[in-house]
């Protein structure tokens, strides 16, 4: 996960790119919504396609991302990941395939676990220490504002866990505010960015939205 920013005072944006079967398709959004201001890191995800089509995707938005100063994370396939030279992997699974991850690819590849709806199932997969929790399912971020399970997890989280966490917001864009507001140390911000006529000025106005009220962390 990028950290060296100025933003890094308070929480900061990670992008979940819309699964697109046409790769070039992804990487002018990405790249659109990239020029928009600052983006930590980008998930990718598969969405069902076949392992070769999500390669050739893969291989045409990571560039775009790391470019921009953006970590690029592949949900659950590290052999993609390593093969497009990405900056790690996001595991959407059993805790014992986020120890086996980390096991195999950290410190190598950032690795870090999402779709944590519990506090029991957060605590047992913090202590494999990875790089990041994330509070929220890759692509339900179908609503206005963010799961309130969500934010009550990330809350508690971040009051007591020193590993970082990602939050997912809502499809409203005003809804990062509230996701802010939990202490995450990151925003998960899908439709709100990609679904907007202009993906660009839709991550200007959420970096906005944070500069002017996300809380800062104690340094």
């Amino acid at each position: 996960m990028n950290t060296t920013n100025p933003q890094s005072e308070r929480c900061r944006i990670v992008l979940v790119a819309p699964p697109l079967e046409h790769g070039s398709k992804l990487a002018e959004l990405l790249a659109s919504a990239l020029s928009g201001g600052d983006v930590a890191s980008v998930i990718l995800d598969s969405n069902g396609l076949d392992e070769a089509s999500f390669q050739t995707v893969a291989e045409q938005a990571v560039p775009i991302i790391q470019q921009a100063g953006a970590a690029a994370l592949i949900i659950n396939d590290t052999r993609i990941a390593g093969r497009v030279g990405a900056d790690g992997v996001h595991i959407e699974g059993k805790a014992e395939d986020v120890a086996e991850t980390l096991q195999k690819h950290s410190p190598r590849m950032i690795v870090g676990s999402g779709n944590l709806r519990d506090r029991h199932t957060a605590m047992e997969i913090g202590e494999l220490q990875p790089d990041y929790v994330f509070f929220g399912k890759i692509g339900a971020d179908n609503k206005p504002d963010a799961h309130p399970r969500n934010l009550s997890l990330a809350e508690w989280w971040a009051a007591m866990i020193e590993i970082p966490c990602i939050v997912q917001a809502g499809s409203d864009l005003q809804g990062i505010v509230a996701a802010a507001e939990t202490g995450a140390d990151f925003v998960a911000l899908g439709r709100a960015v990609f679904d907007a006529p202009d993906p660009a000025m839709a991550v200007a106005e959420a970096n906005r939205l944070l500069d002017e009220r996300a809380p800062r962390f104690e340094s």
